[in-house]
């Protein structure tokens, strides 16, 4: 069950395609079909992701009456490229990598939060490193630019901290892994399962992890702008059906995983383990996430901040706000507000 490249770095290319592709008219979007077309949902491999199957297979798009077609990318960032060039009407994607198109003009919208990390990010090290004070000096990797760079510079600001006190080497998850088991650096952050395999593999720990940080890592269900004015009954009836399918979850947690981990070419007992290490968000868990606060459970927050810390790495333009991204309403008319 691997967790593919979540790099907003892969969407500076992205982003201009897509909007080569829209000012030349060539882009598909299929919000401009008929009404009764299928809407296509777009998901790459993550835990939380993966329940969109369960809404299609125990039918809950047909109990709320919408044609939705699941498109399953195994590379992540080619979904990413998918929504930009409006090939798909919406994208199972992290709040981080829906900043620069947001930046560049790409209408896009997000209507839903599917989960939150929480522990399936985190920075493993040595067993004699006992805190992130002791990274001083250290060799740490991670990708430059992704979540899991975010946390690492979070944990550090925490304990007073920043880059510069550490020997912080840009690597990608799938070179930081085998780098600590190797013994060539001192911490990896990492994603499940990398994170996971390198505890074992590497005698490392969990020094720290998305855990201590709620709402740092959220990822949500973004439509096409387009989609979402044209269409807002159909993105409705799918908020509406994701969760029932949760509901359904919660009640048949054993049946659930079996098939889900048969969708993730996964165990049972592999694939719980990545979704003991994400929080699925209900509707309650989804209201307080959208609305307005000074903390990182909130979206506007956490986008403005993931927004400043792109800005700082030359990754997006700079955003006075990330407001226009949000789209609550099809969770507030579910939970009657």
């Amino acid at each position: 069950m691997k967790k593919t490249l979540r790099s907003t770095a892969a969407l500076i290319l992205i982003v201009a395609m897509g909007l080569v592709a829209a000012c030349s008219g060539n882009a598909k979007d299929s919000a401009g079909g008929a009404a009764g077309d299928p809407i296509t949902i777009a998901l790459s491999p993550w835990p939380g992701w993966y329940m969109w199957y369960l809404v299609e297979e125990k039918g809950f798009f047909e109990k709320h009456g919408v044609d939705v077609k699941l498109e399953f990318f195994p590379v992540y960032s080619d979904s990413l490229q998918a929504i930009a060039a409006g090939k798909v009407d919406a994208n199972s994607q992290t709040l981080s990598d829906s900043l620069a198109p947001l930046s560049k003009g790409i209408g896009l919208k997000a209507v839903l939060v599917n989960d939150n990390s929480f522990g399936g990010d985190a920075i493993v090290s040595k067993p004699d490193i006992n805190s992130i004070k002791d990274l001083k000096g250290k060799t740490v990797a991670t990708e430059l630019g992704t979540v899991d760079h975010f946390l690492l510079l979070t944990a550090l600001a925490e304990n007073g901290m920043d880059e510069k006190d550490i020997k912080y080497v840009n690597m990608t998850v799938n070179d930081a892994g085998p780098a600590f088991i190797s013994g060539n650096t001192d911490a990896s952050v990492l994603w499940e399962p990398f994170q996971t395999t390198a505890v074992k593999e590497g005698k490392g720990k969990v020094l720290y992890s998305s855990k201590e940080t709620p709402g740092l890592i959220p990822d949500l269900l973004v439509f096409r702008e387009s989609v979402v004015e044209k269409r807002p009954e159909d993105v409705q009836k799918i908020v509406d059906a994701w969760f029932d399918a949760l509901d359904w979850y919660e009640a048949n947690k054993d049946e659930a995983i079996k098939l889900l981990a048969e969708k993730a070419e996964s165990t049972p007992e592999d694939f719980k383990l990545g979704l003991d290490s994400i929080k699925l968000f209900g509707v309650d868990d989804n209201i307080k996430a959208f609305e307005k606060r000074d903390e990182y459970t909130s979206l506007s927050y956490t986008g403005m901040k993931t927004a400043d810390f792109l800005y700082n790495l030359d990754m997006v333009d700079k955003l006075d706000s990330v407001d226009e991204l949000f789209d609550p309403q099809f969770v507030n008319n579910k939970a009657g507000k």
